[in-house]
């Protein structure tokens, strides 16, 4: 094994020392969410850096859960959440898949109405009307149709799908297989990495949704957990739980209720990177290699 020279090895410690600052800087304000959330009032009523817990308390947390009103934007986003990540995954498969086909008729003029849709959009007040006509307001389902398929994704996948042997496919035809099997059993199996890696995108995208949910639901019941968010931390909203859940000598500042909101919402989704890392860094590796 070669010996690194000097030059290499002081590369490497400016370089991790640079990474490490600034994943640093990025963990930072989870931290400072986290401790501010479980300490007591008198802790955040006089300010200051906080990174532990002082005080601890967990006062916020038992009053932002004496009603089902955050739960309930749990259950919806969970909802908007796989759903909205099942049909955009589907739609968009379905879709990359045929044109990656060179020999499609219209092929590139379908390729070129998509790359459209990416530098020229419908509009607010035009896709507002879409949604209405078509009978989607007020339902989960007007923010996960309108966004069903992604441009963008779309066409990386398309490359992703023209990457695959073409003697795979004719193989399968041989036998008898349709177009739909091979894309069910053949394509998207040997996709397994990309396609883990759009579902952890559109997943984040959807779970990070609140616009949409604003311009089409009213009913706040059918509100995200974003959307709740939302009316908290901007609109200093806190009344998402009952008073009588905490003592009485017990006077929960707004932040506290904030940042407990904020982790309450954050910690789902962070969750489900674990279960998807291996295959996002694959798809990543795989995305990148042509041939």
């Amino acid at each position: 094994m070669a010996r690194r020279s000097l030059g290499v090895k002081g590369f490497d410690v400016i370089n991790i020392g640079l990474l490490g600052f600034i994943a640093i800087l990025m963990v930072f304000p989870f931290i400072y969410i986290i401790a501010l959330s479980f300490s007591d009032e008198k802790t955040i009523a006089e300010g200051g850096l906080i990174l532990f817990p002082k005080g601890w308390s967990l006062e916020a947390y038992r009053y932002i859960f004496s009603t089902d009103t955050l739960m309930r934007g749990l259950y919806n986003s969970i909802l908007i959440t796989i759903g909205g990540t099942i049909v955009n995954l589907a739609m968009t498969s379905l879709m990359a898949y045929p044109l990656s086909k060179t020999h499609l008729l219209g092929r590139k003029s379908i390729l070129m109405l998509v790359i459209f849709t990416i530098l020229f959009s419908g509009g607010l007040i035009p896709t507002f009307l879409v949604v209405k006509w078509t009978g989607l307001l007020d339902s989960l389902w007007s923010v996960i149709i309108p966004t069903s398929i992604s441009a963008f994704y779309l066409i990386i996948l398309k490359n992703f799908f023209q990457q695959i042997p073409e003697g795979l496919e004719e193989s399968a035809k041989i036998d008898g297989a349709n177009d739909m099997v091979i894309l069910l059993r053949i394509v998207l199996p040997l996709s397994l990495p990309a396609m883990a890696t759009f579902a952890l995108f559109y997943a984040v995208s959807h779970w990070n949704m609140y616009f949409q949910a604003i311009m089409y639901i009213n009913d706040s019941s059918k509100w995200p957990i974003q959307v709740l968010l939302r009316q908290i931390v901007i609109l200093s909203q806190s009344s998402v739980g009952e008073s009588s859940s905490i003592s009485d000598e017990t006077v929960l500042p707004p932040q506290s209720i904030k940042m407990a909101v904020i982790v309450f919402a954050t910690v789902p989704i962070m969750l489900v990177y674990p279960f998807l890392q291996k295959h996002f860094a694959k798809g990543v590796l795989l995305g990148s290699v042509k041939g």
